[in-house]
């Protein structure tokens, strides 16, 4: 099957016939002169619609690199390499692309390329290949071009202003520093104080159940609505991500599905995927509820990917994978168009070239991520309901077969059915129910990092440090307050991306905090990881998962694996862009 080609419009024809005359071209501001990539109708630096092209010499550094060994698309036979290079006229601009005349063993951050076209159609792709060709990588890391926009300067109060010009500022700011860019409150006091979690629920969980997935939602929403002692009748909000069908296998049709399912007759309802990651709809319940619009709102979430991926391949014997995300042939457009024509068919390939950056930058290795898969494994034989639960050494994560460097299969959370849901409710009401309330203390949703997965941060998961940094500046409890942290983990990279962000471990100290994994464990640790096994080891839930398994430990009711004392627990929902985090308390 012939690669994936973007759509070519009047935006960016420039860029995709620019290997014509072999000239690599951005687009250019005519006011503060800078690049821009993907195009964009105005400068997002000066905000100028005066608009360019510029050409540049074609050359880079390698700052984000992977070796794919899944099969994800037919056009792409494993193994491949796909790598980020950042441009010398400006590193802020980073090209998705194919490395060529190098052997995927010697594919490394840092290495120096040149560009080189290849024809597809009217489509003029650019790769890169060694320049000057293939030296050995150096033993000690190189100096890193800075990778995000983070502004350079900000008034008192975190307002920023004005583009960024001149050096650009170091790759990642620590959390203190982003807190620099928080926005204030505009109110002294707080919407989180006038809302509690005060019901949660999950359907039957496992791989390839083979149910409707209306069904599985149907489950979770009236467990949530039981155990907070409520009747369906007392539901007057619904709130999901992503909403309606968006990939397959991702949802049960959204709020309309489940309000028609169920009898509910909203005064508010939300859905949508642009939001902070799935926990963002619990975020917007929670405002709907402080404002007044609703009292009981209905949370939930449902995948039944597991059972999606075998009717897929029961229908289609020795196709591409079902959970690619990259295009399948044709055109495609937006964003999706500058990596689907390199084989960028799944987010493991993005957050692996993130996570080669941190290696390089941070002298990590694969054992770091191998001690947050087996504390997670470790978690989830306490978990009656985890997917996985046997044990697991060192050797076995390192034997397992590879995803896609760094990741091997224990790497990955683990697709299967299930929905979750959880019940938001104003705090007056919270008295008179059957369970103690969860209270929210603080939630974080600054963006302070592009939304652009291959132009945004790429040494941590993006869209990591500004929610944590937002979410901090509305409590005045800190982390060592915190004695559980339910941290998204589509990837054992995510988690080292969040301990960092949310502070529980210096920038670039989580390789060193992990290992062992004495200071995640559920007992004596420093802060307890993922108690019910993630979603590397329990299964993916996208994150409500997470707040389940808070609310769970905040109650005291995880029985074997109820971490002791645990009045404060850290949530993050969401892998790379969008995200969100939230701080759960006992009363």
């Amino acid at each position: 099957m012939a690669r994936p080609l973007p759509v070519v419009d009047d935006l960016n024809a420039f860029y995709w016939s620019a290997g014509r005359d072999g000239i690599l071209r951005f687009q250019r501001c005519e006011d503060c002169a800078s690049l821009t990539h993907p195009p964009q109708p105005v400068c997002r630096y000066c905000r100028s619609e005066r608009r360019g092209v510029a050409e540049v010499s074609g050359r880079g550094t390698v700052v984000g690199v992977t070796v794919n060994h899944q099969q994800w698309e037919p056009a792409f036979p494993p193994p491949f390499v796909v790598a980020s290079v950042a441009i010398d006229e400006d590193p802020r601009v980073r090209v998705v692309t194919s490395l060529v005349d190098v052997p995927p063993a010697d594919a490394g951050v840092g290495l120096r390329v040149s560009v080189r076209f290849e024809q597809s159609e009217d489509v003029w792709l650019p790769v890169f290949a060694p320049d000057p060709p293939l030296p050995p990588l150096p033993p000690d890391p190189p100096d890193l071009p800075a990778s995000p926009d983070l502004p350079a300067s900000s008034e008192p109060g975190g307002i920023v202003h004005g583009p960024v010009f001149g050096p650009l500022p170091d790759d990642i700011v620590p959390p203190a520093e982003h807190g620099r860019h928080v926005r204030p409150m505009v109110r002294a006091d707080k919407f989180e104080d006038r809302v509690a979690i005060t019901g949660i629920g999950m359907s039957p969980v496992g791989r390839r159940l083979m149910l409707p997935p209306l069904t599985l939602a149907a489950a979770a929403a009236r467990a949530a609505v039981a155990d907070a002692g409520l009747d369906l009748a007392d539901i007057d909000g619904l709130s999901t991500f992503p909403g309606g069908e968006l990939i397959g296998g991702f949802t049960e049709g959204g709020v309309v599905a489940l309000a028609d399912t169920l009898g509910i007759q909203p005064t508010w309802y939300n859905g949508g995927a642009e939001t902070f990651g799935p926990g963002g709809a619990v975020i917007g319940a929670m405002l709907a509820v402080a404002s007044g619009l609703a009292r009981h709102v209905l949370c939930f979430r449902t995948v039944w990917q597991a059972t999606y991926a075998a009717q897929q391949r029961a229908a289609n014997p020795g196709g591409a994978s079902p959970y690619g995300i990259g295009g399948r042939g044709g055109r495609v457009a937006g964003p999706q168009g500058y990596v689907a024509p390199y084989g960028l068919g799944s987010v493991a390939l993005n957050l692996g070239m993130i996570a080669s950056n941190y290696f390089r930058r941070y002298g990590a290795t694969r054992e770091a991520l191998g001690w947050i898969a087996i504390n997670q494994r470790a978690n989830a034989a306490l978990n009656p309901h985890a997917v996985y639960r046997n044990p697991m050494t060192m050797d076995d994560y390192l034997a397992a077969r590879m995803i896609t460097t760094p990741f091997g299969l224990y790497d990955c959370d683990v697709p299967m059915d299930a929905s979750i849901a959880v019940i938001v409710s104003a705090v007056e009401t919270a008295p008179d129910l059957a369970k103690p309330p969860v209270f929210v203390e603080a939630v974080g949703t600054q963006v302070t990092e592009r939304f652009l997965w291959h132009q945004s941060t790429m040494s941590h998961e993006p869209q990591t440090f500004g929610p944590s940094a937002h979410m901090w500046s509305r409590t005045s409890l800190r982390p060592a307050d915190v004695q559980a942290a339910q941290l998204y983990d589509g990837f054992t990279f995510n988690c080292l991306s969040w301990l960092e962000a949310m502070g529980f471990c210096g920038v670039g100290e989580a390789a060193d905090f992990v290992a062992g994994g004495h200071n995640i464990a559920r007992e004596g640790g420093v802060v307890a990881l993922n108690t019910h096994g993630g979603q590397l080891s329990a299964g993916r839930t996208h994150g409500m998962g997470m707040i389940h398994e808070a609310v769970v430990q905040l109650r005291g009711e995880a029985g074997p694996r109820q971490v002791d004392g645990c009045s404060a627990v850290a949530v993050s929902t969401g892998g790379l862009a969008p995200a969100g985090a939230m701080l759960l308390r006992r009363p």
